[in-house]
């Protein structure tokens, strides 16, 4: 099983090529940690980490 790759600026799990969000391209397979923001205006953790969309995050990112 290979490790997700998440976007180094935003740290949004990414499948394909381009980040959703920031456009980017540029990824990292070591992370640690994940959380799952199901509705950004209601969360404190989303607001306290600065998180606006709603998604699957990696919480580490090197």
């Amino acid at each position: 099983m290979t490790k997700k790759k998440v976007c180094k600026s935003c740290k949004i799990f990414v499948e394909g090529t381009e980040c959703p969000l920031c456009k980017g391209n540029q990824f990292s397979t070591n992370w640690q940690g994940r959380i799952y923001i199901v509705d950004p205006n209601k969360s404190q953790i989303a607001k306290k980490i600065g998180i606006t969309v709603k998604g699957e995050y990696a919480i580490k990112v090197r």
